[in-house]
């Protein structure tokens, strides 16, 4: 991350400017919120790609500043209308804006920062970016009810893992490539070659995240969230796979009700550790993810 910062540290310092300026509302109640969203910004890893997309392809310009601040807007508006979705009160280790201000001021919250990023693009005809984020927001949409689908069976297969993880999480993540790389006036193959990337680096990165919730709670992040959310992710996919019946049908039975328990979430973590099969196939995966393709 400090080697990012490095080559675009001055970009994302004017970034920054720029989106705060982006959010400002127009009543004392929004004002409010979008200083306190503001204040509690997380690491911006989407813009930073659209700096370095744009960096490798061409240079970076005013058309830049915008697709990181629109993927930005995006993003924030995904992650309050998930916290209301889910019921969940704390956002980066703080109360989240529906905890704040409850449900439907945070609805419109999040449906005002979809405007912004539309409105943006579209007053200086950013077509091309503005068709490049939908297709991600339209695929995170359906990747969010895929996974709500199949929690009902837990019958998720490793490919569906991979269809769920891809439309949710690295959609976005290729979207910013792509616009970065398009932004610099690249042309639709490099923009594509930029999109597949950031594809592959997403699913990458939610695959660790998916790790980090069977590890060691020093990290940072709580474990056994998932669990808890009766999300099935690569770990325990894995770990069913190669276990007999019977001890399948326990460890589903948990998920599916007894998951506010910690003990129980707890054996579950450890039956996926434990699991001999796990870890190899999961570096292979992660390996396999993010080599480039001639």
């Amino acid at each position: 991350m400090q080697l990012v910062k490095q080559v675009i540290g001055s970009e994302l310092s004017i970034f920054e400017k720029k989106f705060t300026e982006s959010v400002k509302g127009s009543n004392a109640l929004l004002d409010s919120i979008m200083r306190f969203i503001i204040r509690r910004k997380g690491k911006q890893m989407r813009p930073m790609f659209v700096f370095l997309s744009a960096k490798i392809a061409g240079e970076i310009n005013d058309a830049t500043y915008r697709a990181a601040s629109l993927i930005e807007l995006l993003h924030t508006a995904t992650l309050v209308h998930d916290d209301v979705v889910d019921n969940s009160m704390i956002r980066r280790n703080f109360f989240s804006i529906n905890a704040l201000w409850k449900n439907k001021i945070a609805v419109l919250v999040g449906d005002y920062l979809l405007s912004k990023g539309l409105l943006l693009s579209l007053q200086h005809d950013d077509y091309q970016i503005l068709k490049i984020t939908s297709r991600a927001v339209k695929e995170m949409s359906e990747g969010e009810l895929l996974q709500m689908e199949k929690a009902r069976k837990l019958d998720i297969k490793e490919e569906v893992y991979f269809e769920i993880i891809r439309a949710k999480t690295a959609s976005l993540l290729s979207a910013a490539c792509a616009a970065g790389a398009y932004s610099a006036h690249s042309n639709q193959e490099e923009s594509d070659t930029f999109r597949m990337f950031g594809e592959k680096l997403g699913i990458a990165f939610q695959i660790m995240d998916d790790l980090f919730d069977y590890g060691d709670a020093d990290i940072g992040k709580p474990t056994g969230i998932d669990i808890k959310e009766k999300k099935m992710t690569l770990p325990l996919i894995y770990a069913l796979q190669n276990t007999d019946n019977q001890t399948k049908k326990r460890i589903i039975y948990i998920i599916k009700n007894q998951n506010t328990d910690k003990a129980k979430v707890k054996e579950v973590i450890d039956f996926a550790l434990l699991a001999e099969q796990v870890k190899d196939p999961i570096d292979l995966t992660i390996v396999e993810t993010v080599e480039t393709k001639n």
